[in-house]
């Protein structure tokens, strides 16, 4: 009995053997493959996964390429739809017809009180800087200017030049361009000049006879703001004296042989215009000759020179519109002053900035600390007799 167990037990073994080895599915799990695989087959998983991987490597590259082609287009495509809405924009900002000088000038001309004031020092006069007829006093006076500013530009243009100049500015007001060439004496177009200079370019404008003391950015003070001022002038009289009206146009008068600008400034602009109304009804009434009496010198100054420039810059204070000043100012609130004061966007300098050493109306010299300028009067427009180079 227990024999028959054991020979059923064996048979039942054989039999599931022949099973497993004959009617196994053919995928069965060979006993080699759970064998570790050789270096070939290895190498060639590696180089399969290499493929793989720069396949997938060219894929992304060919995909980033191709998107950003698509951002450069687009790129391009608001370009072009930029330049077209700022040609439109620029078409509907153009002047209208009979637009006055004022609005003119402050069209090709803004005013940004913000920008920095610009490093160009303006001087005219007969002869060039490198011309051996030049005298060296002059020449050696507006040297100190280059001296002591070396990064500015320093230019010294001849009247040829200067004409030039103002015909390219202002190609687009044809009315500063007439009243410019109608103005009969050479010290009127210098004066003119000045003014058309700095509002179109701004920077420092300095009479030839002029020797400069100290450089242009120490003469703001430290607690003020250059953003905050887009125009310095100087005192150039205070005269304390009932008889004043015999010597001086103004009671205070600012100097306008040294100025120092932003473009587009108001008071620019302004006196600019009223000289190109002054001359131009000057001219269609034929009275642009001056008299040769002794009311010649007042009307010079009345026209082009330190009367108008006075009474342009006082306009400016009483015009809250443009200064946003709303107190009443006169030139009691400039007689006797020592130290710089700004109102509004100007910086008024005290008598010694610019007329250091004259030895009258509290000027101190020129080796006070507030001396930026020293003015030698050689008068060029004067007759050769009346003139006092190398004093």
């Amino acid at each position: 009995m227990r024999l028959t167990f054991i020979k059923a037990l064996s048979l039942a073994l054989t039999a599931l053997t022949i099973i497993f080895f004959f009617v196994a599915p053919k995928n069965r799990i060979s006993p080699a493959g759970l064998l570790p695989a050789t270096e070939a087959e290895i190498n060639a998983q590696i180089r399969q996964a290499r493929g793989e991987m720069e396949s997938a490597l060219e894929d992304y590259q060919r995909t980033t390429e191709e998107k950003l082609d698509d951002h450069n287009r687009r790129l391009e495509a608001l370009e072009t739809e930029r330049r077209y809405l700022e040609k439109q924009l620029s078409q509907l900002k153009r002047l209208p017809t009979g637009a006055s000088i004022r609005e003119q000038l402050s069209f090709q001309f803004p005013y940004d009180v913000k920008r920095k004031f610009p490093a160009y020092i303006w001087q005219t006069w007969k002869q060039n800087l490198d011309d051996p007829k030049l005298d060296p006093v002059l020449k050696e006076r507006s040297m100190s200017w280059r001296q002591k500013n070396g990064w500015f530009v320093h230019e010294v243009l001849s009247d040829d030049t200067a004409h030039a100049l103002i015909q390219h500015l202002y190609m687009n007001v044809p009315d500063v361009i007439e009243a410019y060439n109608a103005l009969p004496l050479t010290i009127l177009k210098a004066d003119f000049f000045r003014y058309l200079i700095l509002l179109a370019r701004g920077g420092v404008y300095s009479d030839f006879d002029t020797e400069n003391l100290k450089p242009i950015p120490n003469w703001i003070p430290n607690d003020v703001d250059a953003q905050s001022i887009g125009l310095i002038v100087g005192i150039e009289a205070d005269p304390d004296r009932p008889d004043w009206k015999e010597w001086y146009a103004r009671r205070i008068q600012f100097c306008q042989w040294t100025i120092q600008a932003k473009p587009g400034h108001p008071v620019l602009r302004e006196i600019v215009s009223r000289i190109t109304e002054i001359t131009l009804d000057k001219k269609k009434n034929k009275k642009l000759a001056l008299p040769d009496s002794k009311s010649r010198g007042s009307e010079i100054m009345d026209w082009t020179g330190p009367g108008i420039w006075t009474d342009s810059v006082f306009e400016y204070f009483g015009d809250s519109v443009k200064s946003g000043i709303y107190d009443t100012i006169t030139w009691k609130d400039f007689s006797g002053l020592v130290v710089p004061k700004k109102l509004s966007d100007v910086l008024v300098l005290p008598i010694t900035s610019f007329s250091p050493g004259v030895g009258t109306m509290g000027a101190q010299d020129e080796n006070h600390p507030l001396a930026f300028v020293k003015h030698h009067f050689e008068g060029s427009w004067k007759p050769e007799s009346e003139r006092h180079i190398g004093n």
